[in-house]
Protein backbone atom coordinates (compact mmCIF):
# COMPACT_ATOMS: atom_id res chain seq x y z
CA UNK A 1 0.00 0.00 0.00
CA UNK A 2 1.66 3.22 -1.15
CA UNK A 3 0.77 5.88 1.43
CA UNK A 4 2.87 9.01 1.13
CA UNK A 5 0.92 11.61 3.12
CA UNK A 6 -1.10 11.91 6.32
CA UNK A 7 -4.23 12.67 4.27
CA UNK A 8 -3.78 9.50 2.21
CA UNK A 9 -3.36 7.49 5.42
CA UNK A 10 -6.62 8.96 6.79
CA UNK A 11 -8.45 8.05 3.60
CA UNK A 12 -6.98 4.55 3.67
CA UNK A 13 -8.16 4.09 7.28
CA UNK A 14 -11.69 5.08 6.37
CA UNK A 15 -11.78 2.95 3.23
CA UNK A 16 -10.15 -0.20 4.65
CA UNK A 17 -12.02 -3.36 3.70
CA UNK A 18 -10.18 -5.68 6.08
CA UNK A 19 -8.22 -5.51 9.32
CA UNK A 20 -4.97 -6.05 7.43
CA UNK A 21 -5.68 -3.01 5.23
CA UNK A 22 -6.66 -0.96 8.27
CA UNK A 23 -3.50 -2.02 10.12
CA UNK A 24 -1.24 -1.00 7.23
CA UNK A 25 -2.98 2.38 7.01
CA UNK A 26 -2.72 2.82 10.80
CA UNK A 27 1.03 2.14 10.73
CA UNK A 28 1.45 4.69 7.95
CA UNK A 29 -0.64 7.22 9.88
CA UNK A 30 1.41 6.76 13.06
CA UNK A 31 4.62 7.31 11.08
CA UNK A 32 3.29 10.40 9.27
CA UNK A 33 2.08 11.98 12.54
CA UNK A 34 5.14 11.07 14.62
CA UNK A 35 3.16 8.82 16.94
CA UNK A 36 5.55 5.94 16.30
CA UNK A 37 8.28 8.03 17.98
CA UNK A 38 6.03 8.37 21.04
CA UNK A 39 5.78 4.57 21.15
CA UNK A 40 9.57 4.15 21.11
CA UNK A 41 10.13 6.53 24.05
CA UNK A 42 9.77 4.97 27.51
CA UNK A 43 8.95 8.28 29.17
CA UNK A 44 5.37 9.23 30.04
CA UNK A 45 3.69 10.69 33.11
CA UNK A 46 0.86 8.18 32.75
CA UNK A 47 2.78 5.16 34.05
CA UNK A 48 5.83 4.15 36.11
CA UNK A 49 8.16 3.46 33.20
CA UNK A 50 11.22 3.16 35.49
CA UNK A 51 9.63 0.30 37.44
CA UNK A 52 8.51 -1.48 34.26
CA UNK A 53 11.98 -1.16 32.70
CA UNK A 54 13.59 -2.48 35.91
CA UNK A 55 11.30 -5.50 36.05
CA UNK A 56 11.83 -6.23 32.34
CA UNK A 57 15.63 -6.15 32.74
CA UNK A 58 15.42 -8.38 35.82
CA UNK A 59 13.34 -11.03 34.02
CA UNK A 60 15.75 -11.06 31.07
CA UNK A 61 18.77 -11.33 33.37
CA UNK A 62 17.28 -14.21 35.40
CA UNK A 63 16.32 -16.06 32.25
CA UNK A 64 19.81 -15.64 30.78
CA UNK A 65 21.24 -17.20 33.97
CA UNK A 66 18.65 -20.03 33.90
CA UNK A 67 17.60 -18.98 37.40
CA UNK A 68 14.19 -20.66 37.45
CA UNK A 69 13.66 -20.10 41.16
CA UNK A 70 14.44 -16.41 40.72
CA UNK A 71 11.96 -16.17 37.83
CA UNK A 72 9.26 -17.85 39.90
CA UNK A 73 9.94 -15.52 42.83
CA UNK A 74 9.82 -12.43 40.61
CA UNK A 75 6.52 -13.50 39.05
CA UNK A 76 5.14 -14.33 42.48
CA UNK A 77 5.71 -10.70 43.45
CA UNK A 78 2.74 -9.97 41.25
CA UNK A 79 1.59 -10.13 37.66
CA UNK A 80 -1.36 -7.91 36.92
CA UNK A 81 -2.63 -5.88 34.00
CA UNK A 82 -2.07 -2.49 35.59
CA UNK A 83 1.46 -2.94 36.94
CA UNK A 84 2.92 0.54 37.30
CA UNK A 85 -0.19 2.01 35.66
CA UNK A 86 0.56 0.36 32.31
CA UNK A 87 -3.12 -0.56 31.80
CA UNK A 88 -4.37 3.04 31.71
CA UNK A 89 -6.66 3.73 28.77
CA UNK A 90 -4.78 6.92 27.88
CA UNK A 91 -1.70 4.89 26.98
CA UNK A 92 -3.73 3.13 24.26
CA UNK A 93 -5.38 6.19 22.76
CA UNK A 94 -2.34 8.04 21.42
CA UNK A 95 -1.05 5.77 18.65
CA UNK A 96 -3.33 3.66 16.47
CA UNK A 97 -1.06 0.62 16.33
CA UNK A 98 -0.42 0.06 20.04
CA UNK A 99 1.04 1.59 23.17
CA UNK A 100 4.57 2.16 24.47
CA UNK A 101 6.98 -0.45 23.11
CA UNK A 102 8.32 -0.83 26.65
CA UNK A 103 4.89 -2.02 27.81
CA UNK A 104 4.55 -4.37 24.85
CA UNK A 105 8.04 -5.79 25.47
CA UNK A 106 7.29 -6.29 29.17
CA UNK A 107 4.04 -8.14 28.45
CA UNK A 108 5.75 -10.38 25.89
CA UNK A 109 8.58 -11.10 28.35
CA UNK A 110 6.10 -12.18 31.02
CA UNK A 111 4.35 -14.45 28.50
CA UNK A 112 7.66 -15.95 27.36
CA UNK A 113 8.69 -16.52 30.99
CA UNK A 114 5.39 -18.23 31.80
CA UNK A 115 5.77 -20.52 28.79
CA UNK A 116 9.38 -21.20 29.78
CA UNK A 117 8.39 -22.18 33.33
CA UNK A 118 5.58 -24.36 31.97
CA UNK A 119 8.11 -26.37 29.96
CA UNK A 120 9.81 -29.53 31.09
CA UNK A 121 13.34 -28.08 31.27
CA UNK A 122 12.90 -26.61 34.78
CA UNK A 123 13.86 -29.71 36.78
CA UNK A 124 14.33 -27.86 40.06
CA UNK A 125 10.62 -26.94 40.18
CA UNK A 126 8.16 -29.83 40.56
CA UNK A 127 5.06 -30.14 38.34
CA UNK A 128 2.87 -29.80 41.45
CA UNK A 129 4.55 -26.52 42.41
CA UNK A 130 4.17 -25.23 38.86
CA UNK A 131 0.48 -26.10 38.73
CA UNK A 132 -0.10 -24.41 42.08
CA UNK A 133 1.66 -21.27 40.81
CA UNK A 134 -0.27 -21.14 37.52
CA UNK A 135 -3.59 -21.57 39.30
CA UNK A 136 -2.80 -18.79 41.75
CA UNK A 137 -1.46 -16.51 39.01
CA UNK A 138 -4.56 -17.05 36.86
CA UNK A 139 -6.83 -16.38 39.83
CA UNK A 140 -4.96 -13.21 40.82
CA UNK A 141 -4.60 -11.83 37.30
CA UNK A 142 -8.28 -12.37 36.51
CA UNK A 143 -10.16 -12.96 33.29
CA UNK A 144 -11.82 -11.00 30.49
CA UNK A 145 -15.51 -11.08 29.55
CA UNK A 146 -17.21 -9.91 26.36
CA UNK A 147 -20.55 -8.23 27.14
CA UNK A 148 -23.15 -7.45 24.44
CA UNK A 149 -25.92 -4.97 25.22
CA UNK A 150 -29.59 -5.02 24.40
CA UNK A 151 -30.03 -3.82 20.87
CA UNK A 152 -33.17 -4.86 18.97
CA UNK A 153 -32.39 -5.08 15.26
CA UNK A 154 -28.95 -3.56 15.92
CA UNK A 155 -27.84 -7.01 17.11
CA UNK A 156 -26.02 -7.45 13.77
CA UNK A 157 -23.50 -4.86 14.98
CA UNK A 158 -22.65 -7.35 17.76
CA UNK A 159 -22.13 -10.01 15.09
CA UNK A 160 -19.55 -7.75 13.41
CA UNK A 161 -17.75 -7.15 16.72
CA UNK A 162 -17.74 -10.87 17.55
CA UNK A 163 -16.50 -11.69 14.04
CA UNK A 164 -13.58 -9.25 14.33
CA UNK A 165 -12.62 -10.68 17.75
CA UNK A 166 -12.94 -14.26 16.52
CA UNK A 167 -10.82 -13.67 13.40
CA UNK A 168 -8.14 -12.06 15.58
CA UNK A 169 -8.30 -15.06 17.97
CA UNK A 170 -9.30 -12.68 20.78
CA UNK A 171 -12.86 -13.79 21.53
CA UNK A 172 -13.10 -14.27 25.33
CA UNK A 173 -14.44 -17.57 26.67
CA UNK A 174 -16.81 -15.72 29.04
CA UNK A 175 -19.63 -13.83 27.32
CA UNK A 176 -22.87 -12.18 28.32
CA UNK A 177 -25.78 -10.71 26.43
CA UNK A 178 -29.21 -9.24 26.93
CA UNK A 179 -31.98 -8.94 24.34
CA UNK A 180 -30.31 -8.82 20.89
CA UNK A 181 -26.93 -9.36 22.52
CA UNK A 182 -28.18 -12.65 23.97
CA UNK A 183 -29.10 -13.86 20.48
CA UNK A 184 -25.63 -13.27 19.03
CA UNK A 185 -23.85 -14.51 22.16
CA UNK A 186 -25.87 -17.74 22.27
CA UNK A 187 -25.26 -18.46 18.60
CA UNK A 188 -21.51 -17.85 19.01
CA UNK A 189 -21.17 -19.83 22.24
CA UNK A 190 -23.04 -22.89 20.92
CA UNK A 191 -21.03 -23.29 17.70
CA UNK A 192 -17.50 -24.66 17.40
CA UNK A 193 -14.65 -22.65 15.91
CA UNK A 194 -14.90 -24.62 12.68
CA UNK A 195 -18.63 -23.88 12.40
CA UNK A 196 -18.14 -20.20 13.23
CA UNK A 197 -15.56 -19.71 10.47
CA UNK A 198 -18.31 -20.45 7.98
CA UNK A 199 -21.31 -19.06 9.84
CA UNK A 200 -19.71 -15.68 10.51
CA UNK A 201 -19.21 -14.92 6.85
CA UNK A 202 -21.90 -12.22 6.38
CA UNK A 203 -23.21 -13.69 3.13
CA UNK A 204 -23.40 -17.19 4.64
CA UNK A 205 -25.12 -15.82 7.76
CA UNK A 206 -27.73 -14.15 5.54
CA UNK A 207 -28.25 -17.25 3.40
CA UNK A 208 -28.86 -19.41 6.46
CA UNK A 209 -31.45 -17.05 7.91
CA UNK A 210 -34.96 -18.40 7.25
CA UNK A 211 -37.15 -16.33 4.92
CA UNK A 212 -39.65 -15.67 7.71
CA UNK A 213 -36.99 -13.61 9.53
CA UNK A 214 -36.72 -11.24 6.57
CA UNK A 215 -40.29 -10.00 6.64
CA UNK A 216 -40.75 -6.30 7.27
CA UNK A 217 -42.59 -4.76 10.20
CA UNK A 218 -42.38 -5.59 13.89
CA UNK A 219 -40.94 -9.02 14.59
CA UNK A 220 -43.39 -11.69 15.73
CA UNK A 221 -42.31 -13.78 18.77
CA UNK A 222 -43.46 -17.00 17.11
CA UNK A 223 -41.42 -16.22 14.00
CA UNK A 224 -38.45 -15.23 16.16
CA UNK A 225 -38.51 -18.55 18.01
CA UNK A 226 -38.88 -20.48 14.77
CA UNK A 227 -35.87 -18.63 13.35
CA UNK A 228 -33.78 -19.33 16.46
CA UNK A 229 -34.37 -23.07 16.03
CA UNK A 230 -32.09 -22.86 13.03
CA UNK A 231 -29.18 -21.86 15.30
CA UNK A 232 -30.21 -23.20 18.74
CA UNK A 233 -31.60 -26.77 18.60
CA UNK A 234 -34.40 -28.00 20.86
CA UNK A 235 -31.98 -29.74 23.22
CA UNK A 236 -29.30 -27.02 23.43
CA UNK A 237 -28.95 -26.25 27.12
CA UNK A 238 -26.36 -23.95 28.66
CA UNK A 239 -24.44 -26.98 29.91
CA UNK A 240 -24.37 -28.66 26.48
CA UNK A 241 -23.21 -25.44 24.81
CA UNK A 242 -20.33 -25.06 27.28
CA UNK A 243 -19.28 -28.70 26.93
CA UNK A 244 -19.37 -28.33 23.15
CA UNK A 245 -17.36 -25.11 22.79
CA UNK A 246 -15.78 -24.20 26.15
CA UNK A 247 -17.49 -20.79 25.95
CA UNK A 248 -19.52 -19.75 28.98
CA UNK A 249 -22.55 -17.79 27.78
CA UNK A 250 -24.58 -15.73 30.26
CA UNK A 251 -28.06 -14.42 29.42
CA UNK A 252 -29.65 -11.60 31.43
CA UNK A 253 -33.39 -11.77 32.12
CA UNK A 254 -35.62 -9.47 34.14
CA UNK A 255 -38.74 -10.43 36.14
CA UNK A 256 -42.13 -9.50 34.73
CA UNK A 257 -43.50 -9.10 38.27
CA UNK A 258 -42.67 -6.37 40.76
CA UNK A 259 -40.49 -7.27 43.78
CA UNK A 260 -38.74 -10.15 41.98
CA UNK A 261 -35.05 -10.06 41.13
CA UNK A 262 -33.28 -10.36 37.80
CA UNK A 263 -31.33 -13.50 36.90
CA UNK A 264 -28.21 -14.41 34.97
CA UNK A 265 -28.64 -17.76 33.20
CA UNK A 266 -25.56 -19.85 32.42
CA UNK A 267 -24.03 -23.33 32.68
CA UNK A 268 -23.23 -22.78 36.38
CA UNK A 269 -26.47 -21.33 37.76
CA UNK A 270 -28.97 -22.91 35.34
CA UNK A 271 -27.26 -25.70 33.38
CA UNK A 272 -30.47 -27.46 32.24
CA UNK A 273 -32.26 -24.35 30.93
CA UNK A 274 -32.71 -24.30 27.15
CA UNK A 275 -30.75 -21.46 25.59
CA UNK A 276 -33.52 -20.68 23.13
CA UNK A 277 -36.08 -20.09 25.88
CA UNK A 278 -33.56 -17.91 27.74
CA UNK A 279 -32.98 -15.83 24.61
CA UNK A 280 -36.72 -15.49 24.00
CA UNK A 281 -37.16 -14.22 27.57
CA UNK A 282 -34.24 -11.80 27.31
CA UNK A 283 -35.64 -10.41 24.04
CA UNK A 284 -39.21 -9.96 25.33
CA UNK A 285 -39.47 -6.15 25.28
CA UNK A 286 -41.93 -5.08 28.03
CA UNK A 287 -45.23 -3.83 26.65
CA UNK A 288 -44.50 -5.15 23.16
CA UNK A 289 -43.70 -8.86 23.48
CA UNK A 290 -45.40 -11.12 26.07
CA UNK A 291 -43.35 -12.34 29.05
CA UNK A 292 -41.80 -15.79 28.74
CA UNK A 293 -41.74 -18.84 31.00
CA UNK A 294 -38.37 -20.60 30.85
CA UNK A 295 -38.02 -24.17 29.63
CA UNK A 296 -35.50 -26.80 30.75
CA UNK A 297 -34.66 -30.49 30.33
CA UNK A 298 -35.03 -32.82 33.32
CA UNK A 299 -32.76 -35.79 34.12
CA UNK A 300 -34.61 -37.93 31.57
CA UNK A 301 -34.23 -35.32 28.82
CA UNK A 302 -37.93 -34.37 29.02
CA UNK A 303 -39.06 -30.78 28.51
CA UNK A 304 -40.17 -29.07 31.73
CA UNK A 305 -41.08 -25.53 32.80
CA UNK A 306 -38.31 -23.90 34.82
CA UNK A 307 -39.65 -21.82 37.73
CA UNK A 308 -43.17 -22.23 36.27
CA UNK A 309 -44.70 -19.54 38.47
CA UNK A 310 -42.33 -16.88 37.11
CA UNK A 311 -42.33 -15.03 33.80
CA UNK A 312 -39.42 -13.07 32.39
CA UNK A 313 -38.74 -10.13 30.07
CA UNK A 314 -35.93 -8.16 28.40
CA UNK A 315 -32.78 -8.48 30.49
CA UNK A 316 -31.40 -5.10 29.45
CA UNK A 317 -33.94 -3.24 31.61
CA UNK A 318 -32.37 -4.58 34.82
CA UNK A 319 -28.88 -5.91 34.05
CA UNK A 320 -27.65 -4.93 30.60
CA UNK A 321 -24.00 -5.28 31.68
CA UNK A 322 -23.85 -7.93 34.48
CA UNK A 323 -20.25 -7.14 35.43
CA UNK A 324 -20.54 -7.87 39.17
CA UNK A 325 -22.17 -11.25 38.61
CA UNK A 326 -19.56 -12.27 36.06
CA UNK A 327 -16.85 -11.24 38.52
CA UNK A 328 -18.31 -13.52 41.20
CA UNK A 329 -18.88 -16.48 38.87
CA UNK A 330 -15.69 -16.47 36.81
CA UNK A 331 -13.17 -14.15 38.47
CA UNK A 332 -13.66 -11.60 35.67
CA UNK A 333 -12.08 -8.19 36.25
CA UNK A 334 -11.71 -6.92 32.68
CA UNK A 335 -14.62 -6.15 30.37
CA UNK A 336 -14.97 -5.67 26.62
CA UNK A 337 -18.34 -4.08 25.87
CA UNK A 338 -20.24 -3.91 22.58
CA UNK A 339 -22.83 -1.25 23.36
CA UNK A 340 -25.75 -0.57 20.99
CA UNK A 341 -28.59 0.15 23.42
CA UNK A 342 -30.43 3.08 21.77
CA UNK A 343 -31.26 4.92 24.99
CA UNK A 344 -27.61 4.70 26.09
CA UNK A 345 -25.68 5.64 22.92
CA UNK A 346 -26.41 9.41 22.97
CA UNK A 347 -24.92 9.68 26.46
CA UNK A 348 -21.79 7.52 26.34
CA UNK A 349 -18.42 8.12 24.78
CA UNK A 350 -15.51 5.77 24.39
CA UNK A 351 -16.17 4.89 28.00
CA UNK A 352 -12.93 6.18 29.50
CA UNK A 353 -13.75 8.38 32.47
CA UNK A 354 -11.28 11.25 32.31
CA UNK A 355 -10.27 12.69 35.66
CA UNK A 356 -10.29 16.31 34.48
CA UNK A 357 -11.93 19.03 36.58
CA UNK A 358 -14.87 19.22 34.16
CA UNK A 359 -15.17 15.44 34.04
CA UNK A 360 -15.25 15.18 37.84
CA UNK A 361 -17.98 17.84 38.03
CA UNK A 362 -20.00 16.09 35.33
CA UNK A 363 -19.74 12.75 37.16
CA UNK A 364 -20.79 14.40 40.43
CA UNK A 365 -23.77 16.02 38.69
CA UNK A 366 -24.79 12.70 37.17
CA UNK A 367 -24.62 10.91 40.53
CA UNK A 368 -26.64 13.68 42.17
CA UNK A 369 -29.33 13.56 39.46
CA UNK A 370 -29.53 9.78 39.78
CA UNK A 371 -30.00 9.97 43.59
CA UNK A 372 -32.74 12.61 43.25
CA UNK A 373 -34.51 10.49 40.64
CA UNK A 374 -34.34 7.41 42.90
CA UNK A 375 -35.68 9.35 45.87
CA UNK A 376 -38.61 10.86 43.94
CA UNK A 377 -39.68 7.57 42.34
CA UNK A 378 -39.50 5.74 45.69
CA UNK A 379 -41.78 8.39 47.24
CA UNK A 380 -44.18 7.86 44.31
CA UNK A 381 -44.00 4.10 44.97
CA UNK A 382 -45.21 4.61 48.53
CA UNK A 383 -48.19 6.60 47.28
CA UNK A 384 -49.16 3.71 45.00
CA UNK A 385 -50.20 1.36 47.80
CA UNK A 386 -51.60 -1.29 45.44
CA UNK A 387 -48.33 -1.78 43.57
CA UNK A 388 -50.03 -0.89 40.33
CA UNK A 389 -48.78 0.43 36.99
CA UNK A 390 -47.11 3.46 38.57
CA UNK A 391 -44.93 1.28 40.80
CA UNK A 392 -44.01 -1.00 37.90
CA UNK A 393 -43.01 1.90 35.65
CA UNK A 394 -41.04 3.61 38.44
CA UNK A 395 -39.21 0.36 39.23
CA UNK A 396 -38.40 -0.12 35.55
CA UNK A 397 -37.05 3.41 35.23
CA UNK A 398 -34.86 3.01 38.32
CA UNK A 399 -33.42 -0.21 36.92
CA UNK A 400 -32.47 1.54 33.69
CA UNK A 401 -31.00 4.72 35.16
CA UNK A 402 -28.96 2.99 37.89
CA UNK A 403 -27.00 0.73 35.55
CA UNK A 404 -23.41 1.21 34.39
CA UNK A 405 -23.26 0.73 30.62
CA UNK A 406 -19.52 0.82 29.91
CA UNK A 407 -16.53 -1.43 30.53
CA UNK A 408 -12.74 -1.27 30.26
CA UNK A 409 -12.76 -1.44 26.46
CA UNK A 410 -15.88 -0.11 24.77
CA UNK A 411 -16.89 -0.68 21.17
CA UNK A 412 -19.59 1.74 20.06
CA UNK A 413 -21.32 2.14 16.68
CA UNK A 414 -20.25 4.97 14.39
CA UNK A 415 -23.72 6.51 14.80
CA UNK A 416 -25.69 7.67 17.84
CA UNK A 417 -29.35 8.36 17.01
CA UNK A 418 -31.60 5.53 15.81
CA UNK A 419 -35.25 5.63 14.75
CA UNK A 420 -37.09 3.54 17.41
CA UNK A 421 -39.48 2.26 14.72
CA UNK A 422 -36.64 0.35 13.12
CA UNK A 423 -35.56 -1.54 16.23
CA UNK A 424 -38.16 -4.30 16.42
CA UNK A 425 -38.08 -5.71 12.89
CA UNK A 426 -35.69 -7.14 10.33
CA UNK A 427 -33.62 -4.21 8.98
CA UNK A 428 -33.24 -5.59 5.45
CA UNK A 429 -30.33 -7.49 3.93
CA UNK A 430 -28.40 -4.37 2.87
CA UNK A 431 -28.68 -2.89 6.37
CA UNK A 432 -27.68 -6.20 7.99
CA UNK A 433 -24.47 -6.28 5.95
CA UNK A 434 -23.87 -2.62 6.81
CA UNK A 435 -24.30 -3.26 10.55
CA UNK A 436 -21.96 -6.28 10.50
CA UNK A 437 -19.33 -4.27 8.60
CA UNK A 438 -19.76 -1.37 11.06
CA UNK A 439 -19.19 -3.71 14.01
CA UNK A 440 -15.96 -4.96 12.43
CA UNK A 441 -14.65 -1.49 11.57
CA UNK A 442 -15.39 -0.14 15.05
CA UNK A 443 -13.53 -3.11 16.59
CA UNK A 444 -10.33 -2.87 14.51
CA UNK A 445 -8.93 0.20 16.40
CA UNK A 446 -9.43 -1.69 19.69
CA UNK A 447 -7.85 -5.02 18.71
CA UNK A 448 -4.28 -4.16 19.72
CA UNK A 449 -5.44 -2.86 23.10
CA UNK A 450 -7.47 -6.04 23.60
CA UNK A 451 -4.57 -8.25 22.50
CA UNK A 452 -2.12 -6.63 24.90
CA UNK A 453 -4.43 -6.38 27.90
CA UNK A 454 -5.55 -10.03 27.60
CA UNK A 455 -2.21 -11.55 26.55
CA UNK A 456 -1.17 -12.76 30.00
CA UNK A 457 -4.58 -14.11 31.04
CA UNK A 458 -4.95 -15.98 27.75
CA UNK A 459 -1.50 -17.52 28.20
CA UNK A 460 -2.26 -18.63 31.76
CA UNK A 461 -5.54 -20.15 30.60
CA UNK A 462 -3.83 -22.08 27.79
CA UNK A 463 -1.15 -23.38 30.18
CA UNK A 464 -3.78 -24.52 32.69
CA UNK A 465 -5.74 -26.25 29.94
CA UNK A 466 -2.61 -28.18 28.97
CA UNK A 467 -1.97 -29.15 32.60
CA UNK A 468 -5.56 -30.10 33.38
CA UNK A 469 -6.53 -31.36 29.91
CA UNK A 470 -10.00 -29.76 30.10
CA UNK A 471 -11.79 -26.50 29.34
CA UNK A 472 -10.83 -23.69 31.71
CA UNK A 473 -12.94 -20.55 31.94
Amino acid sequence: MGIATQLQAKRALKGAGSYQEWREAAEAYDIRTGRDRWRRRDHSQQYDYVSIRTRLDRLRSLKARHDHRGLLYTLNEGIHGNMGGMGKAGLYGHALTGTKLLIEDYIEEIVHTLEHLAGEDTGDISPEEKLDFFRRASHCFGHTAFMMSGSGSLLYFHMGVARALFEADLLPSVMSGSSGGSIIGSIVSSHTDEELRELMEPEVFLQQMPESSKRGGTADPADMEENLKHYLPDDMTFQKAFERTGRAMNVSIAPAETHQTSRLLNATTSPTVLMRSAVMASAAVPGIFPPVTLQALDDDGQLKSYLPSRRWVDGSVSDDMPAKRLARLYGVNHYIVSQTNPHVLPFVTDGHRKQTSLGLLQNAGLRSTREWFNAITMIIDRADRKNGAVTQVASLMRSIINQDYVGDINILPDYRLINPKNLLGFPGEKQVLKLIASGERCTWPKLEMIRLQTRVSRTLREILQRYENSAVV
